[in-house]
């Protein structure tokens, strides 16, 4: 879902191409993922095993993957990993097909917590990759964290020109929504109107927008509370910033970036032969800690050091998990959301 990565090396993009017309002689498969979100050698690995040539290319964004998807109407992908709601959006639309989950062996072994959210009930489109949340970001040594307990404390004028907010319309407006009562996901005008209303209140407070990396303002000393990633906020904490991250009481703003097989797959079979192997646990280990973000294989999560597998922050308990909320698609309201957005930060 997100413009990030921050442990891998950029060695692995000798496979990678701008963009394909995929092969049906099932010897080749086209994957297009996230920037940096698979490990050095991974897919070597699944050549070797396979037989299967993987080209594999990347994209920055969940709309350009959109794009070029729609741009190649022929298949030129055969497995992609959009994230939460563009499942939704995709499937709506007849751009993924069903997977079929008996080829799957290793589908057992995803967290059934994680498993038939709103954006795909089912599971019949995607199969979880790597999933994280947005919650408060606290330097601790700066700010107690026991005073934070909620969005609405961000709005508190002791914070003046001193938060980072994501650089995102849909969890920005979240945020503020959730704070006023209603759901991340509405399409009502008027509450999105006023979840405008309330941010314009907060504006005096934001020093930054960041979506490249939001641990690194953290890092660099340059906020001290704002919004942040979990798996950002872990990875600042194994650098030595002490980050920590607070579950506000309204929810935390939660997302999952999944497998997926285009309509148009020429090579499904590989495709499935490459989720399946991407869902094995010594796998799946080696993608979490490569991203530095949670993994939704249970026999994975066993396989983490417990310093990594018991750190609430990347794992939170199941009450945590539900009293948050999943972003769904919102449909031709996106529009509203990012014309909001960007008249928000003009403003400011």
């Amino acid at each position: 879902m997100k413009k990030w990565s921050h442990l891998l090396a950029a060695g692995m993009m000798a496979l990678s191409i701008g963009s394909a017309t995929a092969a049906d002689d099932g010897k080749t498969l086209y994957f297009y993922n996230w920037t940096e979100y698979v490990p050095p050698g991974l897919l070597d690995q699944f050549t070797k095993e396979t037989g299967i040539k993987v080209i594999y290319s990347t994209y920055e964004s969940n709309e350009s993957m959109y794009a070029k998807l729609k741009t190649y109407k022929d298949g030129a992908y055969d497995l992609v990993v959009p994230s939460t709601y563009f499942i939704a959006k995709m499937s709506k639309e007849g751009m993924l097909q069903k997977i079929d989950k008996s080829k799957l062996s290793n589908f057992k072994d995803l967290d059934p917590n994680l498993l038939n959210k709103p954006f795909d009930p089912n599971n019949d489109y995607s199969i979880p990759y790597i999933w994280g949340a947005t919650a408060i970001g606290v330097n601790s040594d700066e700010i107690d964290p026991k005073t934070i307990t909620s969005w609405a404390d961000l709005w508190k004028p002791e914070y003046k020109s001193s938060l980072l907010l994501t650089d995102d319309a849909r969890e920005v407006f979240q945020m503020a929504l959730r704070k006023l009562g209603y759901s991340g996901n509405t399409t009502n005008p008027q509450e999105i109107e006023a979840a405008y209303n309330e941010l314009k209140k907060l504006m005096p407070n934001v020093l930054a927008f960041n979506s490249d990396n939001p641990g690194n303002p953290f890092m660099e000393g340059e906020v001290n509370l704002g919004m942040v990633w979990n798996g950002s906020a872990f990875v600042a904490r194994q650098a030595g910033t002490p980050l920590e991250i607070v579950w506000p009481k309204e929810g935390g703003i939660f997302w999952m970036d999944s497998l997926a097989i285009p309509a148009n797959a020429k090579n499904v079979d590989g495709a499935l032969k490459l989720i399946n192997f991407l869902l094995r646990p010594e796998i799946a280990v080696q993608v979490a800690k490569t991203i530095g973000y949670p993994t939704p294989n249970l026999e994975a999560k066993k396989l983490l050091p417990p310093e990594i597998a018991n750190d609430k922050s990347l794992y939170p308990d199941e009450a945590v998990i539900k009293n948050g909320e999943w972003q769904n698609d919102v449909g031709d309201a996106s529009t509203l959301y990012e014309t909001q957005f960007q008249k928000l930060k003009a403003g400011r």
